[in-house]
């Protein structure tokens, strides 16, 4: 088992361990630590969305700075019993729920009334695939109209629909970005 250490918040220090994978790539430290920059050490109430949750370094990052509610997707079956146990061990399974689905299957984009919408997703899909270009189309749907949308590539991205980028950086070959909705006029 491979583990990352959770760098913020009420369980700062603490280990998540995921299984070993070529397609696991935890976000590392440092990428964490300025995506959290960006969106604000403090998450209180939010609502938030892994949905390649991989190891859920994402997802318990934000559960332990204060989201309410955070929703870990993964299709792995190893990576989702170890974000089951991880979820286990922070004691945390009113706040973090876990989901074992393809993310194109996530319930939310295929309800059409009363759908939750969150107000930060994480989006760190398999490269090459062409998930973010089948994922844009359910995003306004699936976000607050003010949420933030943070998503892992292996190119730079300037925009992904009507969300913009406006915070992005690079750690090795991963491009990093922070993207907003622009507002209507």
């Amino acid at each position: 088992m491979n583990q990352v250490r959770i760098i913020g918040g009420v369980w700062r220090r603490r280990l998540l361990h995921f299984p070993d994978g070529e397609t696991l790539r935890p976000t590392p430290d440092r990428v964490r630590e300025t995506v959290f920059n960006w969106l604000g050490q403090d998450l209180t109430g939010q609502s938030c969305l892994d949905l390649f949750a991989g190891s859920g370094a994402l997802g318990f990052e934000a559960a332990s700075r204060g989201a309410a509610r955070v929703v870990l997707v993964d299709v792995a079956e190893k990576a989702i019993q170890s974000l089951r146990k991880n979820v286990n061990a922070l004691e945390a399974s009113g706040k973090v729920e876990v989901i074992a689905m393809n993310a194109l299957e996530y319930p939310p984009f295929h309800q059409t009334t009363g759908q939750e919408r969150f107000d930060v997703a994480f989006l760190d899909p398999p490269y090459r695939q062409g998930w973010l270009s089948r994922l844009e189309p359910w995003l306004a749907g699936l976000l607050k109209p003010d949420a933030a949308l943070y998503v892992e590539s292996e190119s730079p991205l300037a925009a992904l629909g009507c969300w913009k980028t406006t915070r992005q950086g690079r750690a090795g070959q991963v491009y990093f970005h922070l993207l907003r909705q622009e507002p209507l006029v």
